[in-house]
């Protein structure tokens, strides 16, 4: 028998996991999305999920309850869940800056809890995912988190919850600095004479190809830098120029910078 997924909350993340999920062969009643916006449930129930606008005794049954929601009305979602959550689920939170400790408190002390921290590249099956479960997660309730993000890109799993503010600094963050970097080749590119669209294809592809390339050998990355280097050729003009300007230090303490805040939200 298939195990149930409760998704408290039908939003971008919630559908991307549940688009993997059904590309890897699950199917549209191993799901149950809890939704009080019309237009998102309509949206999802015309895909064939099923779908409700409250919690209610059918979430009882779940082996995964994934918390989806905002995290300022988080709070008001687990007072809801808690009345029908088994003790045996596993809930997993998607919510950044919300600690274990309070989602276990307002579960009604709930043990079983995994937080999650996904990137938007998941939209894409392309996502990264920092994971931390708390000690009351086994073996087998550890392998169905990491089954639930295998479908939408790679995962970390961190000795600490500590570590999933690093891993916010680091991959969920993240996107923005590689689109703020895009954007900068693409301004290049314009200067240079291109179309916008044409700007546009160049950065996008060619940040494409060169994370395949990262991904598809495994050697430093400054490795990869050096073979794409020639000495007084162009690609070593560039880089000699972004050394200069202190691109690297400033990208290094921006995701500190994000770390920082990141442990801000989490402390409330």
């Amino acid at each position: 028998m298939r195990e149930k997924i409760v998704f408290i909350g039908g939003g971008n993340m919630a559908s991307a996991i549940i688009d993997g999920l059904l590309e890897q062969g699950r199917q549209q009643a191993d799901f149950l999305v809890i939704e009080p916006y019309a237009p998102t449930r309509d949206g999802l129930s015309a895909r064939g999920l099923h779908c409700r606008e409250s919690v209610g005794p059918e979430t009882a049954d779940a082996a995964l309850c994934v918390l989806a929601t905002k995290p300022q009305v988080l709070r008001e979602a687990c007072g809801q869940v808690r009345l029908h959550l088994s003790p045996a689920a596993t809930v997993v939170s998607i919510a950044a800056g919300v600690q274990l400790a309070s989602l276990s408190d307002w579960l009604g002390g709930h043990a079983r809890i995994v937080r999650a921290m996904p990137n938007t590249p998941a939209k894409v099956g392309l996502g990264m995912t920092g994971l931390y479960a708390t000690p009351a997660c086994g073996d087998a309730e550890r392998a169905r988190v990491d089954a639930l993000f295998a479908a939408v890109g790679d995962r970390i799993w961190t000795d600490s919850e500590a570590m999933i503010d690093a891993v916010t600094a680091v991959t969920g963050s993240g996107p923005g600095y590689v689109f703020h970097f895009m954007a900068a080749l693409a301004q290049g590119a314009l200067e240079l004479g291109f179309s916008a669209a044409d700007a546009r294809r160049l950065a996008v592809s060619t940040f494409r190809g060169a994370a395949g390339l990262a991904a598809s050998e495994d050697v430093p990355l400054a490795d990869l830098q050096e073979r794409v280097t020639s000495k007084g050729g162009t690609t070593y003009a560039a880089l000699s120029h972004l050394r200069q300007a202190g691109v690297a230090d400033a990208i290094a303490q921006a995701v500190h910078q994000a770390e920082q805040r990141a442990r801000e939200l989490s402390a409330g």
